[in-house]
């Protein structure tokens, strides 16, 4: 059997109106005008065959039939919206909580996330940071990244990206101080991380200058400071391949030298056993994978 019901939209404006008894402040919550009100009201009137409001000049009172309708109407529109969130929350965005090192977010995952979320709207990723062993991440992770290996008891593993690390610097600094070859160095500043104090001294060896000295040495606490450092003009930073990678297309950075090239990290997915069948992880993991190849380099 057909319903017979009055337009929704005026039912919705006359609730408002009757809440507060004032057409003025249910235009205003409704983002519309007095006379739109105004008119909603009227047609919902005409509809009913009586009147729901009392005109005294400006204002408005409800008749005993508005006081008698209205906390009907609040009821049936709360039930539709309880029912509309439900059915929008059951369809909206599935969550894939990712953990990663804060360099790796930072200058390597952040900046390309975009293209995923583009690509798939209804995955929201959440991301934190950290660089604990995987165990100690609980159940509020669904994939962590991590660049160096991990023991993988109960978490399905997979390789995504490799990079090389390579000396890197600001155009500017090159203007400045031309390097051609590496004995070049001496007249410039190396950037150094406490996180990984021998890169410099490991790399000079392998390029045969292991007994060079530069003419400064500025030492930072984490590496993406030693990497912003080098964006930003200080001195010649040993840059790994991957998470330099943007701004060397941009041109925030360089490559002075193309080798030689010393092994990186090899960054992997790790996903438990219980999670790895997900939907919206499948197709993060893919998103990784593929953008990975892009990146990736080899010693």
């Amino acid at each position: 059997m057909a319903r017979r019901l009055p337009p929704l939209n005026a039912l919705r404006v006359f609730e408002a109106a009757a809440r507060a008894e004032s057409f003025s402040a249910a235009a205003g919550e409704l983002c519309v005008t007095h006379g739109a009100v105004s008119r909603q009201v009227g047609q919902l009137e005409a509809w009913l065959g009586h009147p729901l409001f009392e005109r005294r000049g400006r204002r408005v009172v409800l008749t005993a039939a508005g006081r008698a309708y209205l906390p009907e109407i609040s009821a049936a529109l709360d039930r539709i919206a309880l029912a509309t969130h439900e059915q929008v929350r059951s369809t909206r965005a599935q969550i894939v909580r990712v953990n990663a090192p804060t360099t790796f977010a930072l200058r390597w995952l952040l900046p390309q996330l975009s293209g995923f979320q583009l690509t798939h709207p209804a995955v929201e990723v959440r991301l934190t940071t950290s660089d604990e062993p995987i165990e100690k991440l609980g159940d509020d992770c669904d994939v962590a990244i991590r660049g160096s290996e991990q023991k993988s008891t109960g978490f399905v593993a997979h390789e995504f990206l490799s990079e090389v690390r390579l000396p890197v610097c600001s155009p500017k600094v090159l203007e400045a101080h031309p390097i051609r070859t590496v004995a070049d160095l001496a007249q410039h500043t190396l950037l150094h991380s406490a996180t990984y104090p021998g890169l410099w001294a490991e790399w000079l060896a392998a390029s045969g200058h292991a007994g060079l000295a530069a003419r400064n040495a500025q030492q930072l606490d984490h590496f993406y400071l030693t990497l912003q450092a080098a964006i930003d003009g200080l001195g010649v930073a040993m840059g790994p391949t991957a998470l330099v990678a943007l701004d060397v297309q941009e041109g925030r950075l360089v490559f002075p030298f193309d080798g030689p090239a010393l092994p990186a990290w090899r960054y992997c997915s790790y996903v438990r056993h219980a999670r790895i069948d997900d939907p919206a992880i499948e197709l993060f993991l893919a998103w990784l994978r593929e953008l990975g190849q892009r990146f990736s380099r080899s010693a």
